[in-house]
C-alpha cells in the first residue's frame, strides 16, 4: 500500500470535514492519504442563484477537472450535488453511511411569523417550492455560500429564518438551539449522503473505496437519483426524493415530489415495494408523476429557467 491516494475536495469547513473522514477511514485501512484542496466556482460566483449559473455540477465541475488531469485520484462529495450523469472516464467508488436527511429552520427569535407573513432564505429550488406551496403569504429571499458564509448572512439580515440540511450542521457542530425540524419537507435527492468517486481505471484506489461502501446507503440513493435523472431531463427543477428501507418486512418507502416554482403546483408520490423490486423503482415513480401532469410542468420548467 505504498501508493498516496490524492483527496481531492472542495475548501469549504464541511467538505474538508468530509475529505477529512474519508482519510481517516481509508488511513484506518491502512493506506496512505493526502488532502488535496480545490476551490470550486459554486464558492467563488456568490452572487448568483445557482440555477443561473447553468450548471448543474458546478459544485464538482472543478474536482472533475484536477480527477480527470491527474492532480488528484478520487474526490468527496455531498452526493445532493453531484450531477445525475458522471463525467465520462469518472465512476461512483463508494457511498459512505448516510447521515441525518432531514432539511431544518434555523430561526431567529419568536417563530409566529409561521401562522403570518414572514421571510425565509434559502439558495434551492426545491426549498424554495416547497416552502411556499406550505407558506404560500411568506417570501423567500435567495441566499448563498457555504454553511458558514449562510449562517453569517442570516445572522446579519433580517430574515426571519433560512433552511439547512441537517448534516451539514452537524457533521461541523454549527447546529444552532433555535430550530425547527422540516419533517414535512421532501430532502433532495441524495441528501444526507457522501459520495466519493474516482477514475474508471484506477483499480488501487477503487479497491481501497469499496471497502468504505454502505449497500443500503448506495442503493436508497440510486432510487432518489434515479427518479431525478427521469424527471430532470438535463433541467434544474424542485425535485424532492427520499427513500427509507424496512428491515421487518424488508420493503422500501419511496417519497418523491414536483413542483413548480412558485410552489402552486405539486406532484407527489409515495410507494411501497418490496427491496427485490429496488433496480427501476425511481423511473417507475417518475414516469407516473410525468404521466399524471409533470410532463406539462417540467416543460414550463425549462422555459421558465
Amino acid at each position: 500500500m505504498s501508493k498516496v491516494i490524492r483527496i481531492g475536495t472542495r475548501d469549504s469547513e464541511l467538505a474538508m470535514w468530509q475529505a477529512t473522514t474519508v482519510s481517516q477511514k481509508l488511513n484506518d485501512l491502512g493506506y496512505k492519504t493526502e488532502i488535496v484542496p480545490v476551490k470550486s466556482d459554486g464558492d467563488i460566483i456568490l452572487d448568483k442563484p445557482l440555477y443561473e449559473l447553468g450548471i448543474t455540477g458546478i459544485f464538482t465541475k472543478t474536482l472533475d477537472v484536477a480527477m480527470i488531469s491527474g492532480k488528484v485520484d478520487i474526490a468527496v462529495h455531498s452526493m445532493k450535488d453531484v450531477p445525475t450523469a458522471l463525467p465520462q472516464g469518472i465512476v461512483q467508488a463508494a457511498v459512505l453511511k448516510r447521515a441525518n436527511v432531514l432539511d431544518l429552520l434555523v430561526h431567529k427569535g419568536s417563530t409566529d411569523f409561521l401562522s403570518s407573513k414572514g421571510t425565509i432564505a434559502t439558495g434551492s429550488l426545491r426549498r424554495k417550492a416547497q416552502w411556499l406551496n406550505k407558506y404560500p403569504s411568506h417570501q423567500v429571499d435567495d441566499l448563498r455560500g457555504n454553511v458558514n458564509t449562510r449562517l453569517q448572512k442570516l445572522k446579519d439580515n433580517d430574515w426571519n429564518g433560512a433552511i439547512f440540511a441537517a448534516a451539514g450542521l452537524e457533521r461541523i457542530n454549527l447546529k444552532p438551539s433555535e430550530f425547527i425540524n422540516l419533517d414535512w419537507m421532501i430532502p433532495a435527492p441524495a441528501q444526507g449522503a457522501m459520495l466519493v468517486v474516482a477514475m474508471h481505471d484506477d483499480d488501487f484506489s477503487l479497491d481501497a473505496l469499496a471497502h468504505l461502501n454502505d449497500v443500503e446507503s448506495e442503493i436508497t440513493t440510486y432510487i432518489e437519483r434515479q427518479f431525478l435523472r427521469t424527471l430532470e431531463g438535463g433541467c434544474t427543477a424542485p425535485i424532492g426524493a427520499i427513500v427509507k428501507y424496512n428491515e421487518h418486512d424488508d420493503t422500501l418507502h419511496f417519497k418523491g415530489v414536483l413542483l413548480s416554482l412558485d410552489g402552486s403546483k405539486k406532484f407527489e408520490i409515495q410507494k411501497d415495494v418490496p427491496i427485490g423490486e429496488w433496480k427501476k423503482l425511481g423511473f417507475f415513480a417518475a414516469k407516473e408523476i410525468l404521466e399524471n401532469g409533470g410532463e406539462a410542468l417540467m416543460n414550463e420548467l425549462r422555459l421558465a429557467l
